[in-house]
Formats: structure tokens, sequence, C-alpha cells
């Protein structure tokens, strides 16, 4: 009978087996799967393409090739824009990936649509293909997302120290790709997660910088070198000693880099306490406390049948200069 695998990275995993806490899921698009439908619907011009003369082939592979194109282009900036939307501070992406998407799947559909003595049919389905684009996926993020209270200096710091320590962890990537063990790979991405994590908390709190920098730089280069330096060592020897003293120094360190994130969503959570007790305080000064304005439920028709009778006073009321009908 056959078992089904499980083990301490698998997703059903039992607890205790992986240390550390849930991450948030990864934000994903609703229309995240659409471009690959788009991209099966082309392939008319690829299977076609062979059935006809030199011309019609090039013209028709050209045509798969462009939407094909426009469909990753599209997809990766579906990607972008839930990253960008699950965010509380974020910057617009560098490059409308949505928009050239849509002018290279309209330019391939009227590439597609091309014949001698039809270009103007030909561009009109193509302006109808990028048009339909538009409205199917929708546009790019154009602006910035920035949050009340934060200052610009501070967020474009806390940025380019984020942009330093997404280098250290490509690195991480590259060199534990040279070992050539897929369990290793998964590993450190699920770290990269991790430290992800800590760099949402900071760019939602960009003030808590001061204590997320030396994770961001010292504690995150020392685990590139770490990996760069096992990954040659695992790649010669196979040493198992060394892979298990690795995956127990990753486990260590996403620990702790989740456990920063967490207080720094805590402080967030202290601040949001402090303002509500602010408020509180000043309410009761005033005498508008809960006790102070709470309605019993048996006094609320007494209380609106006094509304409509002073209602009806100010109605009955005339207007300065207004002459009161005489019965």
């Amino acid at each position: 009978m056959s078992q089904r695998f499980g083990g301490r990275f698998s997703p059903d995993a039992q607890p205790g087996t992986r240390p550390g806490a849930s991450l948030p899921p990864t934000p994903r698009h609703p229309h995240e799967g659409r471009p690959k439908w788009i991209t099966l619907a082309a392939t008319p011009f690829l299977l076609g393409a062979f059935f006809q003369g030199a011309t019609g082939m090039v013209t028709d592979l050209a045509a798969f090739g462009l939407v094909a194109s426009g469909m990753v282009l599209t997809r990766e900036g579906l990607v972008a824009q839930a990253t960008y939307a699950a965010r509380r501070v974020a910057k617009r992406p560098a490059i409308p990936r949505k928009l050239f998407g849509g002018v290279l799947a309209g330019i391939g559909l009227g590439l597609g649509a091309a014949e001698p003595g039809v270009w103007a049919e030909a561009g009109l389905i193509g302006m109808a293909g990028l048009a339909l684009h538009q409205l199917s996926f929708g546009l790019d993020p154009w602006r910035d997302k920035t949050a009340a209270g934060v200052n610009s200096f501070q967020q474009d710091r806390a940025q380019r120290m984020i942009d330093e320590a997404e280098g250290h962890l490509d690195q991480m990537r590259d060199a534990i790709a040279r070992s050539g063990d897929r369990r290793l790979v998964a590993r450190v991405a699920m770290f990269d997660a991790s430290v992800r994590h800590l760099f949402d908390r900071v760019r939602d709190n960009p003030a808590g910088l001061a204590s997320a920098r030396r994770y961001l730089g010292v504690y995150l280069m020392g685990a590139r070198d770490a990996t760069i330096r096992f990954a040659d060592l695992y790649a010669r020897t196979q040493d198992q000693k060394a892979r298990r003293d690795y995956e127990v120094f990753l486990d260590d360190l996403e620990k702790d880099f989740i456990a920063r994130a967490d207080r720094l969503m805590d402080g967030d959570r202290d601040a949001l306490d402090v303002e509500m007790s602010v408020l509180r305080d000043r309410l009761a000064r005033e005498g508008l406390t809960g006790a102070a304005t709470r309605v019993d439920p048996a006094e609320r028709p007494a209380l609106q049948s006094a509304e409509a009778q002073t209602l009806d006073d100010l109605l009955r009321t005339p207007f300065p200069g207004q002459k009161v009908p005489r019965d």
C-alpha cells in the first residue's frame, strides 16, 4: 500500500517538527491563472505554423511567441500587484508589466491575423486585443503607497537596507543551488520566506529599522558566508554531519528572524493601545465615557417620544417674519 510522504519540511508536518511561528500566506492575485489559458488559446498559431510556407510559418511562430511573452509579463504583473496590495507601505512596480504584456499580446494577435490587403483589419484586431486585455486584468499600480505619519526619509533608508539584504539572499540561493540537493534548496527557500516576513514588517514600520539593522546586515551576511562555505564543502565531500549542523543553524537563525518580526508587530500593537488609551482619557475628562453615554433599552421608547415631541415643537415655531395662520 502506498504511503503519503511526510517530514519536517512537509506542509502538514506535526507540531514541533519545524521551529518558528507560521508565516503569513503568500499574497496571490485572483486572476493569476488566467494568462496560461490565453497562452493555450493561442496554440493554433503554433500548430498551424508548420503547414504553411516559410513566410506564414515565421509569422505564426512570431505571433504565438509574442502572445506567450505577453502572458508571461502579465502574470508577473499580477504577482507584483498582489504583493503591492498586501503591503501597507509599498512602491509602485518599476515596470508596468501588465501594460507591456497587453501590448505584446495585441501585436501578436494582429500579426497572426495579418494577410495581404487586410492590414487595417489586423491592426483593429490587435487594438481590440489590447483593450480586452486591459479590461480583463486592469491597470498596473501607478502610485506609491504611504502610511500616515511615516517619514519618507526613514522609508527610503529602510528600502535601501532591504535592497542590500535581498542581494545577500540572492547569493545564498545561488550558493545552495550548487549543492544539487533539492531538500537543501527548499530549506533555504523557507528561510528566505522568513526573512522576507521581516522585510514586510520593516516596510510597514520604518521606525523599527534601528532594531532590525543587525538582522538585515550583520546576521544575514553571516548566513550568506556560512551558506557559501557549506555549499562548497558539501559539493566536494557530501558530509552529512556538516549538513545537519547547517540545518540546525538555519533553524536557529530562522527563529530569531521571526521573533524580531513579531516584536516589530507588537510595537504596532503597543502604539495602538496608547492611541486608544489617550482617546479614552480625553473622553473621560469631557464626561463622554461609555457609562455616561450608554442608554438603557427600557428608557429608549421614552427618549424617542421626547425627541419626537421636541421635533413637533420646532416645526410649530414660526420663522422670523413668517405669518402664523389662524385656525
